[in-house]
């Protein structure tokens, strides 16, 4: 599976972002996927991740009421709709794909497959 995240960029603070990650190669469909973000100097946290039917998500308590992770297997793509952003949300944010149980969606070191990452700066 190849990922390619696109739709960051620069926002003010209350403004909202939406993240796409298209993937390629077969069984998209079959696999959780997840969003990570990386600041400047910061470790990569989790951010959300979603299973392989769409019908769980999961957040991290710093995002949880802001963002919100969605798929379309149809077109082999997730999103990650951000409102109300704010300056501390500035990060690096990545797609990822998992084959692993929802026990372990927010650790980063059990996603096989990444996307490059896209830039979302939140001016205060």
């Amino acid at each position: 599976v190849q990922l390619q995240a696109s739709g960051g960029g620069l926002v003010q603070a209350g403004g909202s972002l939406r993240l796409s990650c298209a993937a390629s190669g077969r069984s998209f469909s079959s696999y959780p996927m997840g969003w990570f973000r990386q600041a400047p100097g910061k470790e990569r946290e989790f951010v959300a991740a979603i299973t392989w039917s769409g019908e769980s998500t999961y957040y991290a308590d710093s995002v949880k009421g802001r963002f919100t992770i969605s798929r379309d297997n149809a077109k082999n793509t997730v999103y990650l709709q951000m409102n109300s952003l704010k300056p501390e949300d500035t990060a690096v944010y990545y797609c990822a794909a998992t084959y692993s149980s929802s026990s372990y969606y927010t650790r980063s070191y059990k996603y096989d497959y990444w996307g490059q990452g896209t830039q979302v700066t939140v001016s205060s």
